[in-house]
């Protein structure tokens, strides 16, 4: 076959992982914009430790449907431990430190740290897989995260005063970090929804542990509304945006299918308002646009 054959591949071909990976990105992104704001709905009359352990029970019953009816072969080797990280910041940490957090945080408060998970995303890519980026980049995303701290202590009891909620939430930052960078990895070799649904299933023996101590005070007791929001953190929170945000991150460029995760807190803080009718205030939204351009900047700089 020579290089002028017609059945070489045209030139806008390799532009369709990319431009597929982009729009499965958006997909996951929309689906997990609503997670900050019905969480913060859901432990208005349920425990934190409920919200969080029961949803990822939830999702995982239903992953081991897909699972065992598309008879998927299992990880091999390594690839447990890897599920288990993967587990361990988007299935345990990121609920769990969340849940706590927005017990007393107001939703806008929450999406504005949160907006520094995409350039904590990019920075655990780095450490993960060994690049050398220019210090362009480690400047972005240190920015970034001063940026947060500093706004989200303005908002509390001034420069310096951070909440236990604002620790709470740089954790869960963190550990969604780590969990999204190996999750992106790890969904290139066992495929993207498969990644999810097993890590789902290698911490639920942990996550009903924990919904069996939650559940040692009584039964939990809500009204519809917190209920529809625990549904909706079970099955598109902890299931179904997964599918679309890991499968973006596998097609890849990892880099840049990221950066749709800028937009998150921008949606988030807006179902704040029209979902839960809080008044965001200057320095909130001065403090999410602070760090989603310094998010931006990192993951540009990265690329």
């Amino acid at each position: 076959m020579t290089d002028n054959s017609s059945a070489t591949v045209s030139r806008p071909a390799p532009l369709l992982p990319e431009t597929s990976g982009l729009r499965w990105g958006a997909l996951g992104v929309l689906g997990f914009s609503l997670t900050v704001p019905l969480t913060r709905v859901a432990v208005e009359s349920l425990s934190p430790l409920f919200v969080s352990a029961a949803r990822g029970i939830v999702a995982a019953f239903l992953a081991a449907i897909a699972l065992a009816w598309t008879r998927q072969r299992r990880p091999r080797g390594v690839q447990w431990a890897r599920l288990a990280v993967v587990g361990g910041g988007v299935v345990v940490g990121f609920p769990v430190l969340t849940s706590f957090a927005l017990r007393t945080a107001p939703a806008s408060h929450g999406a504005m740290v949160v907006a520094l998970l995409p350039a904590a995303t990019a920075v655990a890519v780095v450490l993960r897989t060994g690049e050398r980026p220019r210090p362009a980049f480690w400047l972005a995303a240190g920015s970034g995260a001063a940026a947060a701290v500093v706004f989200a202590s303005l908002q509390g009891d001034g420069l310096g005063a951070l909440h236990r909620a604002d620790v709470l939430l740089l954790a869960a930052v963190a550990a969604a970090a780590v969990g999204y960078a190996e999750g992106g990895l790890l969904a290139r070799e066992l495929g993207a929804w498969q990644t999810v649904s097993w890590a789902l299933v290698t911490c639920a023996p942990v996550m009903a542990g924990l919904t069996v101590l939650a559940l040692a005070d009584g039964r939990p007791a809500a009204g519809a509304a917190e209920w529809g929001a625990f549904a909706y953190l079970s099955v598109v929170s902890m299931f179904l945006a997964f599918f679309a945000w890991y499968r973006g991150l596998g097609l890849g460029p990892m880099a840049q299918v990221s950066q749709v995760q800028l937009v998150q807190p921008v949606l988030s803080i807006g179902w704040a308002v029209l979902l839960l009718g809080e008044d965001v205030a200057a320095t909130t939204l001065l403090g999410a646009g602070a760090v989603v351009a310094c998010a931006a900047l990192a993951v540009r700089t990265r690329r």
